[in-house]
């Protein structure tokens, strides 16, 4: 009997919440009681505009010292050949010398913002370089070809002699891309280069790199 009661209670206790619920069902064409309306409608500020919530009278506050904006890591190198120099030493690329992808990406980047300059094939006879402005050294160059990945970043990123800073047309993993089509471009003008060759641990084909010459 227990049991039977306990089911009949339970029944019964359905059945009122169905009664109640269908009684005092909302009135659709009337806003729902607010429990706290100050957090529901809390006054809005433009960022410009005076703000008596802080201490300053401000709205747009000044970020705490040493915040970093989110997907911008700060690189600590000045715009120095000393600099240049010690990037080269410190930054490695994180790319993988043989991924397809990064240099089919690092040919379209090299395409659209250096061969105005460097040429199609990088030995610097760009339409730019045509037309006046001096020329840059080619890509193909022994110097070139000695400099390490990391001061080739410090170059895009920071610009050198003629040459502006890249840093705000492309992005790190671009300025990478673009890096490693440079690298197969001078292993596939040079296939018999020495053991220093930017790219001996990883020759390149020919035949698989955009723009690559044979």
């Amino acid at each position: 009997m227990g049991r039977v009661a306990l089911n009949g209670f339970l029944f019964l206790a359905v059945a009122v919440l169905v009664a109640a619920g269908w009684i005092l069902s909302p009135d659709l064409t009337k806003p729902n009681f607010e429990f706290l309306p100050q957090m529901a409608h809390s006054p809005r500020y433009n960022a410009f505009a005076p703000n008596p919530n802080f201490g300053d009278g401000s709205t747009l506050q000044r970020p705490e010292p040493g915040t970093i904006a989110r997907g911008s890591m700060p690189l600590h190198y000045a715009a120095t050949p000393q600099d240049a120099l010690r990037a080269g030493e410190e930054l490695k690329s994180p790319l993988d010398l043989s991924s397809v992808r990064a240099r089919e990406r690092g040919a379209f980047v090299f395409s659209k913002f250096c061969a105005v300059c460097h040429g199609a094939g990088g030995t610097g006879n760009g339409p730019v370089a045509q037309r006046g402005y001096p020329a840059p050294p080619s890509l193909l160059a022994e110097h070139a070809l000695k400099m390490k990945d990391g001061q080739l970043f410090h170059v895009l990123t920071y610009g050198q002699n003629n040459m502006p800073s890249y840093a705000s047309q492309l992005s790190r993993e671009d300025r990478w891309n673009a890096i490693l089509y440079v690298r197969t471009m001078q292993a596939a003008a040079a296939p018999a280069a020495p053991s220093t060759s930017p790219l001996k641990a990883a020759q390149a084909d020919p035949a698989k790199v955009p723009g690559g010459q044979p």
